[in-house]
């Protein structure tokens, strides 16, 4: 059985059950999908930096050219960079990446002209995957044609928006590890005056999860910033579409504060974002609306459309993880930064270092000012679908419910959107959901202090192991 589906990004799965004739069938499927469009027969084709990804984008360029499509190899770069150049091209984009999962994990992001898929085109490329399942020989590669300038256009969408000395000054450390934007990063923020030093350059991948930390990760980034020699240190996932920033005392700034800051900083009036990110953003973000949506970018771009349907004036969208979308085009100091609906990690790492030094603050003082509270995540990993689907059933329901949180307190609200988030006593949430990228159960939680938001998570993730342990002996 496959381990194949499409998540709340894309298409992820086993690299065994992906390389071959699997990403031959997806990229065709999508090439079916799209034919009816009309003249548009150009894709550009992108990858991140695991091992496997340069097979597979060659595998999409042989379905792209037996589609009938003109397919542009831009090589390792952002995702939101090939993104920029499939809408700059007005052409289709395929991005070969696993985000921040596993190196024994890819996957693959498709792209429409003007953004990134819905779920509605998700159903179409399964729809259309049926009339090219039957196994068989991948075509003979042909070449894709070279596109060297994809990156340096999306440098330039930044270093044309914002002022070269936004950053002067300030001391960065970029954790290069095995991001595809390792290099492009670090040129960035020294071209805005930043003085940035490239640390923790790895040749083998690493899974950097900006939501969910492995505890190397945060031990690494605690004894770099202990040294003292740098006000923020900064990185990214795999393919550059989610950040990681932490403070001078080496504390990581959540996503969803990130997304609040840089909002803060572009003018924007309507935010949307998942059920996932804290309370904060209604309660004192200064925001003139905020829409809540299901995990997953598709999810948050729908709900930019709508909001900009409605009469919304500038429209943001941004996740826990960090990603940030801008749904409309924002004029800094005279400049325009033109909208890019995808999830982007160098605005909001951008925008929150300037934010702090314009405010002639350090991050961690600016961070403070925002009284956001805390919040927490963890997740189970190798927690198969059907174990968490059947715990998360049993928790919507209210007699389980408030027997499971009787150690807690009991819920106050229940938002069952995406997973099943409870609002409990003392301003503290607790929130439970099954990954769409890998077999895992993440636990979210907020609090008034760091300690008791991990506290939660660390019962939460214990107390729903038990469950489902229980419930895997009796079946």
């Amino acid at each position: 059985m496959s381990s194949l589906k499409f998540g709340t990004s894309g298409l992820r799965g086993l690299v065994t059950d992906l390389v071959g004739w699997p990403s031959y069938a997806y990229a065709a499927a999508f090439f079916r999908s799209v034919s009816a469009d009309g003249d548009r027969r150009e894709v550009v084709i992108g990858r991140d930096l695991r091992d496997s990804s340069p097979g597979i984008a060659a595998t999409v360029a042989s379905a792209a050219a037996a589609s009938g499509f003109t397919a542009i190899d831009c090589g390792a770069l952002p995702t939101p960079a090939l993104a920029l150049e499939a809408m700059r091209r007005s052409a289709y984009a395929v991005m070969v990446t696993g985000s921040h999962i596993p190196e024994d994990r890819n996957g693959l992001k498709f792209y429409r002209p003007d953004g990134e898929i819905t779920k509605r085109d998700e159903i179409a490329i399964l729809e259309a995957l049926g009339d090219v399942t039957a196994v068989g020989q991948v075509p003979t590669p042909v070449p894709a044609i070279p596109e060297p300038d994809a990156v340096e256009r999306y440098h330039r969408r930044y270093s044309d928006a914002f002022s070269s000395e936004i950053l002067k000054g300030v001391r960065i450390a970029v954790y290069q590890q095995s991001s595809v934007a390792r290099d492009l990063l670090t040129d960035l923020l020294a071209s805005f005056g930043a003085s940035a030093v490239s640390i923790g350059r790895s040749n083998t991948f690493v899974p950097i999860d900006t939501e969910a930390h492995r505890p190397e990760d945060i031990a690494f980034i605690a004894e770099v910033m202990a040294s003292g020699d740098y006000d923020a240190l900064v990185t990214s996932d795999g393919d550059a579409d989610r950040p990681l920033v932490a403070d001078g005392a080496g504390r990581i700034v959540r996503g969803d504060v990130l997304g609040l800051i840089t909002a803060r900083y572009l003018g924007i009036d309507t935010v949307v974002v998942p059920v996932t990110a804290g309370s904060a953003l209604e309660q004192s973000g200064g925001f003139s609306r905020v829409v809540r949506t299901k995990v997953g970018s598709p999810f948050v771009i729908a709900g930019m459309e709508r909001a900009k349907a409605e009469g919304a004036g500038a429209v943001a969208g941004f996740e826990a993880n960090g990603g940030f979308l801008l749904g409309s085009d924002i004029t800094i100091a005279g400049r325009i930064l033109p909208a890019l609906p995808t999830r982007d990690a160098m605005l909001p790492i951008l925008a929150t270092l300037a934010a702090a030094r314009a405010a002639g603050a350090t991050l961690a003082d600016l961070v403070t000012s925002l009284d956001a509270g805390e919040m927490a995540s963890d997740r189970l990993p190798n927690t198969p679908s059907e174990r968490s689907s059947a715990f998360l059933a049993r928790l919507g329901d209210e007699i389980f419910r408030a027997e499971f949180l009787q150690p807690i307190g009991s819920s106050r609200t229940v938002d069952q959107q995406d997973g099943v988030r409870i609002g409990l006593d003392g301003g503290r949430s607790i929130h439970f959901r099954a990954s769409g990228n890998a077999p895992e159960l993440r636990c979210y939680a907020e609090a008034k202090t760091a300690r008791d938001a991990q506290d939660l998570v660390r019962w939460g993730l214990t107390a729903a192991a038990a469950v489902m342990a229980e419930q895997a002996s009796r079946s």
